[in-house]
């Protein structure tokens, strides 16, 4: 039976203790503005090192590219941008949001500078026995990863012509995953938009065979300290959560877990989206959720938005919704594939037939008689921003 999508269920508002936790960081510590050395003295992208944390009991610093608009009047929103497995500081991210006019900072997790070079003091890799393997808990790379994104932070707070109300974190494939955890340990951030990455990890995901070979105690020592789960709970700030039906890392099981961890939340997941860090940071739907929150700008629609209806008998799904909303469509995607790997799973689409009342759009769609069924439905506004409802199993 379809969960109506006017109300918070409790199972989507409970944050219970296990999720309320700030791991093994020492967040006041990381709060801290981070002694920098600017290799640019000025100029619209610079480079720069900032110092992070000890590792193997040496000191470490982390390398970083800067940018700001051509123009600035008083002080902007600014964005923090985290990397995912194989990359590294883009320059070409961070201006990417200096056009849309924030600063912007991405830094290297891999303990590398410019141009993939090893840092004589830099941090873990980010391999996977960087990330798995049994080891003293403040050597592994997530921590460091972690670390470096707050400190990063602190950072740009201090800048002078940084707004420090108005910053958002968004990471792509393992930055997703560590803006996952960040948002529940940094509760200074305003906004935060993880793509693809996301918690239960040590259920389903990529990474299962890696788990599994585990020792059991490490296996309970790596998931309390760095699944994202655990940290979740704690994240005031709004989140959109984008992701592919089809990614081959993150699976929707696992992704609808996560999300669900978080009460203000908005999704955007889409067939079939590849996984990939230009592809990552393409979806416009980033920038317009970012602007809404920080810089006034127009709300993306939200399913669970108080004025829409959604009911579904029989296979048959209609949606109401004011027509302020400015919807211009919907759709419903579907599998029946509903015992493989997410990854492998393929997925039909089919528009919604708008019907237009006085002051309502009501779009309805038909499924097919296929049991056990998963589906969700998606809306594009006028701008062509697309957002999702969760996705649902019915077992007939």
């Amino acid at each position: 039976m379809l969960r109506h999508l006017l109300f918070w269920s409790a199972a989507f508002l409970f944050i219970g203790p296990a999720y309320a936790q700030s791991g093994p960081w020492s967040v006041d510590n990381l709060r801290k503005t981070p002694r920098v050395e600017w290799l640019d003295k000025d100029g619209k992208l610079r480079r720069l090192l900032y110092e992070s944390e000890p590792y193997k009991g040496k000191p470490t610093r982390v390398f970083a590219y800067y940018a700001e608009p051509e123009k600035i009047e008083g002080k902007l929103p600014a964005m923090v941008l985290v990397h995912g497995g194989g990359g590294t500081a883009f320059s070409e991210w961070t201006q990417l949001w200096a056009k849309r006019g924030y600063i912007a900072i991405a830094m290297d997790l891999a303990g590398h500078g410019e141009k993939g070079k090893r840092l004589s003091d830099g941090g873990p890799n980010q391999d996977d026995d960087s990330r798995f393997k049994q080891n003293e808990v403040k050597d592994l790379w997530s921590y460091h990863a972690v670390a470096a994104v707050i400190r990063g932070h602190s950072l740009l707070r201090s800048l002078p012509n940084v707004d420090p109300d108005r910053i958002g974190v968004t990471g792509i494939s393992w930055g997703g995953y560590l803006t996952c955890i960040v948002a529940g340990v940094d509760d200074r951030f305003k906004v935060a938009v993880p793509v693809y990455g996301c918690g239960f990890i040590h259920e389903n995901s990529v990474w299962i065979p890696t788990f599994a070979k585990m020792p059991k105690d490490w296996h309970s020592t790596w998931v309390e300290n760095f699944e994202p789960s655990k940290f979740l709970g704690r994240a005031k700030m709004p989140m959109l959560f984008v992701n592919g039906t089809n990614d081959f890392a993150y699976p929707l099981d696992s992704y609808q877990k996560s999300y669900r961890l978080v009460k203000n939340r908005n999704l955007c997941v889409t067939v079939n989206m590849p996984h990939g860090h230009p592809q990552g940071w393409a979806p416009k739907e980033i920038g317009l959720f970012v602007d809404q929150h920080l810089r006034g700008g127009k709300a993306l629609f939200r399913f669970d938005n108080q004025d829409v209806r959604l009911e579904q008998k029989d296979g048959a799904i209609t949606v109401a919704i004011l027509q302020t909303h400015e919807i211009k469509s919907v759709s419903a995607h579907w599998t029946t594939d509903t015992k493989g790997p997410w990854q492998k799973r393929k997925w039909e689409s089919r528009p919604a037939q708008r019907m237009v009342g006085n002051a309502t759009d009501f779009y309805a769609v038909s499924l097919p008689k296929d049991r056990p069924l998963i589906y969700f439905l998606t809306a594009t506004d006028e701008r062509g921003a697309i957002v999702s409802a969760e996705h649902e199993i019915l077992e007939k």
